[in-house]
C-alpha cells in the first residue's frame, strides 16, 4: 500500500497502476531491452512504466548504462522527475568506479613490472583502458588479466608481494582451479578489497571447445595511452566476450554481457575490414560456435546490425537446426533482466538448463560428476557446521 501511495504522490494515476498490473509478462515485458533498442520509446512511458523500467534495469545491472543512453540521445529532459535520482546515482557510481578501475590497472602494472610479463586486460578493464563506448555505465566487479601459462607462478608471486592474496583456501578449490580451470583462484587486495582474476587461457583446458589462447594472446595490441598495457585485438575482444557469455551458467548479468557484445560489434563494425575478418578469425582460433551465438542473439534481441553475408557464413559454425531451436527457446528467455515481470512459465527451466549446459561444456562427464559430488558434500558439511554453532546470546552482538 505504501508503494502504491508513493507512486501516486509521484504522479501516477489509478488507471496507470491498473494498466501496470495487467501488463504482459515474460520477454514481451522487457522494457530495458525495448528502451535500449529505441530510446525514443520513453516519450510514451507513463509513471508505472518508468517504475518498472528502473526496477528491471537495476536487476540487470544496466541502470547506469540506461542513464548514459538517455543522456547521449538528448532524452534526459523526458525522464520522469521521480526516476532521475535513480539514474543519476547509478551513473555517478559508475563514474567513480571507472576512476577506481583506472587506478587498479596502474597498480597491477607496477606489481607486474618486475616480472616482465605482459599485462593484457580483459573485458570491463579493457573497455575502460581503451575508453570504448562499451565502458559507458558498465559496472566492473573485478579486473581480469591474461598472462602466459608458463609465467603464472611468477605473476601470482608478484601480486602477492603487492598485497593480493587468494580468496579460495580449500585444498580441493585450489586443485580445481590450478589443474582444470583457465585461471588461478581469484585474488583480493588486502587493503583495497579489489579482486583480480588471472587467466592463462580463454576457456578451461577440459572444455569441449579447444581455443588457441596463445594465438589470441600474441595478437594483443598496446593501449595507446598506457605504457606496457595491452588489450585483445578487436575481433578477439568480441570473441572473448562471446565465449564468456555463452559458456556462462549464471546469467544474472546475461543481458548486460549481451549489451557489451552489441556495443563492441557496433563500434568495431565501423572499422574497415572488421566484418570481413571476424568469421575467419573465429574459425582460426576455434571460436566459430560462440561467435554464431553472439551474432544471432545480439541481432534478435538488441537489433545489432549484422551484415547478412556475415550472418550467412557464421551459421556454418552454429549447431544443427534442432539444437538451434532448443537454444533459441532457452537464450531468448534467459538473456533478459532477472526480474519477475520478464519471466514466463519456462524461464526458470531455461535458466536451469543453461546452468547444466555450462558445466557440460566446461568438463567431461566423469570429471563433472566428481566435481559436483565434491561440491555437494562440502555444502552439506558447511550446513551441518552452521547448524551446530550455538546461537549468539541476545546481549552479545555478533562479531
Amino acid at each position: 500500500m505504501q508503494a502504491v501511495q508513493h507512486r501516486l504522490r509521484q504522479g501516477a494515476d489509478v488507471g496507470a497502476l491498473r494498466r501496470s498490473a495487467s501488463r504482459p509478462r515474460g520477454p514481451l515485458a522487457d522494457l530495458v531491452t525495448a528502451t535500449l533498442q529505441q530510446p525514443e520509446r520513453i516519450r510514451q512511458f507513463d509513471p508505472a512504466s518508468w517504475d518498472l523500467l528502473i526496477r528491471q534495469a537495476r536487476r540487470a545491472n544496466l541502470l547506469a548504462r540506461l542513464a548514459w543512453m538517455l543522456k547521449s540521445h538528448d532524452l534526459w529532459d523526458v525522464v520522469l522527475p521521480a526516476a532521475r535520482p535513480h539514474l543519476e546515482s547509478a551513473w555517478a557510481f559508475s563514474q567513480r568506479q571507472r576512476i577506481a578501475v583506472q587506478w587498479e590497472i596502474e597498480c597491477i602494472g607496477r606489481a607486474l613490472q618486475s616480472t616482465g610479463a605482459p599485462l593484457i586486460l580483459l573485458k570491463g578493464a579493457a573497455y575502460v583502458a581503451l575508453d570504448l563506448p562499451t565502458a559507458a555505465g558498465r559496472l566492473v566487479s573485478d579486473v581480469d588479466i591474461l598472462v602466459p601459462k608458463d609465467r603464472i607462478t611468477e605473476v601470482e608471486s608478484a601480486l602477492m608481494i603487492h598485497g593480493w592474496h587468494t580468496i579460495h583456501h580449500g585444498a580441493y578449490d585450489q586443485r580445481y582451479y590450478r589443474k582444470w580451470m583457465h585461471e588461478i583462484p581469484p585474488m583480493r587486495h588486502l587493503r583495497r578489497g579489489t579482486v583480480i582474476d588471472v587467466h592463462h587461457a580463454l576457456l578451461p583446458e577440459t572444455a569441449r571447445i579447444k581455443v588457441d589462447s596463445d594465438l589470441i594472446r600474441m595478437s594483443a595490441t598496446e593501449v595507446p595511452v598506457e605504457e606496457a598495457v595491452f588489450v585483445l585485438a578487436p575481433s578477439d575482444m568480441v570473441l572473448h566476450s562471446a565465449t564468456h557469455l555463452f559458456h556462462e551458467g549464471e546469467l544474472d548479468n546475461g543481458l548486460r554481457d549481451l549489451v557489451d557484445l552489441d556495443s563492441l560489434l557496433r563500434h568495431f563494425g565501423e572499422q574497415p575490414g572488421f566484418w570481413e575478418g571476424l568469421v575467419p578469425r573465429a574459425r582460426k582460433v576455434g571460436l566459430a560456435r560462440p561467435l554464431f551465438y553472439a551474432l544471432r542473439y545480439t541481432s534478435r534481441i538488441l537489433g545489432t546490425p549484422v551484415p547478412a553475408d556475415v550472418m550467412e557464413v557464421a551459421v556454418e559454425g552454429g549447431p544443427a537446426r534442432p539444437l538451434r531451436t532448443l537454444l533459441d527457446f532457452l537464450f531468448l528467455r534467459a538473456l533478459r533482466p532477472n526480474h519477475s515481470t520478464c519471466s514466463d512459465t519456462w524461464t526458470l527451466l531455461a535458466r536451469w538448463m543453461l546452468f547444466v549446459r555450462s558445466h557440460w561444456l566446461r568438463m567431461p562427464l566423469p570429471l563433472l560428476l566428481y566435481h559436483l559430488s565434491r561440491k555437494a558434500v562440502a555444502r552439506n558439511e558447511s550446513d551441518h557446521a552452521q547448524a551446530r554453532e550455538p546461537p549468539v546470546p541476545p546481549d552479545r552482538p555478533p562479531l
